[in-house]
């Protein structure tokens, strides 16, 4: 009867496929925090060359949010904080590693997609393409969310094969451990795409500082939450 209930027990206990799965009671799971910049101080749209859009600091709000997003994850096990190597990120990432005895690491690799990046960046796209072309790219990408749609800039699957292998290398470097990682809209949508099989380049829209949860184990990944911004509601921060 004893040997009966030892293995009633053990068969209770051993994780069941979903469990598996989705990384439900496994404390040996790593935790993924993907959180986007704070609100960028936005160029001029109708001076600006292409240039002036690519590292533009953090406005005024976008500072707040970076602080707020900082003291929210404080009580967050967090063992190392990453970052794009653009002003915005570094910002909200500084703002987390701030809170704890954390050094903040810049990855090139997780720069947001630079639209237009081949083209000089004295030019506007307007002058070097002309109104019609860049009015057709920015309504083909409406309709198909993909990066594509813009002429002269980097292709979708090279921006989504550099974004992968930047945060499947900080994965692979932390098992079992809790990440931040401080970067863009599109790179967060280019992992998430990718770990959920979504053709779309852009399938939502991440709140300025929310954060995007993952679990990982090996070779699974599972998103928790998307678009996590309760605390920018709370003080009147949130801002796409």
């Amino acid at each position: 009867m004893a040997d009966e209930n030892v293995g009633t027990e053990r068969q209770q206990s051993a994780p069941s496929p979903f469990d598996r799965a989705f990384l439900t009671r496994d404390s040996d799971a790593g935790t993924l925090l993907l959180v986007r910049h704070g609100q960028q101080q936005w160029p001029d749209q109708q001076t600006s060359t292409v240039g002036e859009w690519v590292d533009p600091p953090l406005s005024e709000l976008g500072e707040r949010q970076a602080e707020a997003v900082g003291h929210y994850l404080a009580e967050e096990p967090i063992t190392a904080v990453y970052s794009s190597t653009l002003k915005r990120a570094y910002a909200t990432g500084k703002a987390i590693a701030d809170q704890r005895d954390c050094a903040i690491e810049t990855i090139e690799q997780l720069e947001e997609i630079r639209l237009y990046g081949k083209l000089s960046p004295d030019v506007r796209a307007v002058d070097a393409l002309g109104e019609r072309t860049v009015a057709g790219a920015r309504e083909r990408f409406v309709r198909s969310r993909r990066w594509d749609s813009f002429p002269e800039s980097e292709p979708s699957v090279d921006f989504r094969r550099r974004v992968g292998i930047a945060i499947e290398g900080i994965v692979a470097s932390h098992p079992g451990e809790t990440v931040a990682v401080a970067c863009h809209g599109g790179v967060i949508n280019a992992y998430l795409a990718d770990v959920l099989g979504v053709e779309s380049d852009m399938f939502f829209r991440p709140s300025h500082a929310s954060i995007q949860r993952l679990r990982y184990r090996d070779s699974v990944r599972v998103i928790e939450t998307l678009n996590e911004r309760v605390f920018l509601q709370s003080v009147g921060l949130l801002s796409c």
